[in-house]
């Protein structure tokens, strides 16, 4: 193995597995830090998948350093944390605590950050992260229901949730090339920088950083900063310059489309499939509470539903997030909804589903908690970001597609099926 990642979501993991494989890196996705005995042989990465990303900051440093000591042990030379483009956390962390256990336990004097990812319209410039045209704190994004966006300077998010040293690589550096960036890595190491935030608009940058990159010990960002670094072990001779991608077989059976992230993307092709003719039932997280509707209702719904793809959906506007909320506890609202998906996860496998559609992050990794594959094979690319994949490990295989509710066009959920044979 050359490369390990750490990815503080399932959906995030996913993205960053389905980069590094697109480029040439045979890739899997393990779902938490491998048992023992998982044998990584014949890969080159391999990505674990943590559900890190809103837990206590003491909690996720654990559970990193973890997944840092098995990816180690098993030969990796080059660590990725990555976490969302829209660097999803709160002023105490989890992205600031992380990096810095994972700074010290690698014993590196600096490392970046860089959640860029243009393909989907996330950008870093003068070191404020844009969503499309928008400042990360004028988007959607600062209405999330657990990690609000208010602010869209990296730096200033940076120095409140970590004890290093922050600084910035701007744009200037990096629009002239590698040579101009080491530079700027020296130079913020005189300074005794011990994070740097990197601007990047475009693929093109990304490919400049991880060529300047290619011997820092760990790397962190979104997705997209794995672009340029299996290129490094391909110059060094450790990659096969062969980029051709695995086959995918998706399994036959029933289909059907879980939907647990609020994201205005999600909310929008929920629309579109509605305006579509999918089967449509909305779930409430109070009535879930109250015992107004169960699993087995829901499953019984689903049969019914004869060879239409059925979407079950708990995502609502802002202010019906906030009624919940306020009615549950903001903890309690996500793990109702969460708990009751994943538990019809398992139900509709049972029922022989076995092509699915999983939407929001918490929600994919809920589900995949429970359904608990050894491992995920990285199948096409749907939309930036989002592949099908197939669970490995099981008797009974299952194509899922787990989508970040932040993206995937307004199709999605209609146009996902026509990629599978």
């Amino acid at each position: 193995m050359l490369l390990g990642a750490i990815a503080d979501d399932l959906t995030g993991a996913t993205d960053l597995a389905l980069v590094l494989s697109r480029e040439g890196m045979r890739t899997i996705q393990t779902v938490g830090v491998p048992p023992a005995g998982f044998d990584p042989a014949n890969v080159d990465a391999v990505v674990v998948a943590l559900k890190s990303r809103t837990i206590p900051s003491s909690e996720a440093v654990r559970m990193s350093l973890e997944a840092l000591a098995w990816l180690k042990a098993a030969g990796a030379r080059q660590i990725i944390f990555k976490y969302c483009s829209t660097f999803d956390s709160t002023p105490k962390g989890n992205i600031g605590p992380v990096t810095d256990a994972l700074v010290k336990a690698l014993g590196t004097d600096l490392t970046i950050v860089c959640p860029a990812f243009p393909a989907n319209r996330r950008t870093i410039y003068k070191g404020h992260l844009f969503v499309g045209e928008q400042l990360l704190s004028e988007s959607p994004m600062r209405h999330h229901p657990l990690t609000p966006m208010t602010d869209s300077s990296l730096v200033r998010l940076m120095v409140a949730q970590s004890g290093l040293q922050v600084g910035l690589v701007s744009h200037d550096a990096v629009a002239r090339g590698v040579d101009a960036v080491r530079d700027a890595f020296d130079a913020a190491k005189t300074r005794r920088d011990r994070v740097v935030v990197v601007d990047a608009i475009s693929d093109r940058d990304l490919r400049v950083i991880g060529e300047a990159i290619a011997d820092f010990p760990l790397v962190t960002g979104g997705s997209g900063i794995a672009i340029g670094l299996p290129e490094n072990f391909r110059r060094a001779g450790l990659l096969a310059s062969d980029k051709t991608a695995g086959q995918f077989a998706a399994p036959a059976g029933r289909s059907a489309i879980l939907a647990g992230s609020c994201s205005e993307a999600t909310r929008k092709q929920i629309k579109v499939a509605i305006d579509a003719g999918l089967p449509v039932l909305k779930l409430d997280p109070i009535d879930i509470v109250e015992g107004r509707i169960t699993v087995g209702e829901v499953l019984e719904w689903t049969l019914s539903q004869g060879d239409a793809v059925p979407l079950i959906y708990s995502s609502a506007d802002p202010q019906d997030v906030l009624a919940a909320q306020k009615r549950l506890g903001q903890e309690r609202a996500g793990e109702v909804i969460e708990t009751f998906l994943a538990q019809t996860a398992i139900g509709l496998r049972g029922e022989g589903v076995r092509r699915l559609i999983v939407a929001g992050g918490e929600t994919s990794g809920a589900v995949v908690g429970a359904l608990a594959p050894a491992a995920l094979l990285i199948g096409p690319e749907i939309d930036p970001g989002v592949p099908w994949t197939l669970t490995s490990g099981d008797n009974e295989p299952m194509a899922l597609a787990l989508k970040s509710g932040n993206f995937g066009a307004a199709d999605f959920f209609l146009k996902a099926w026509k990629m599978l044979t």
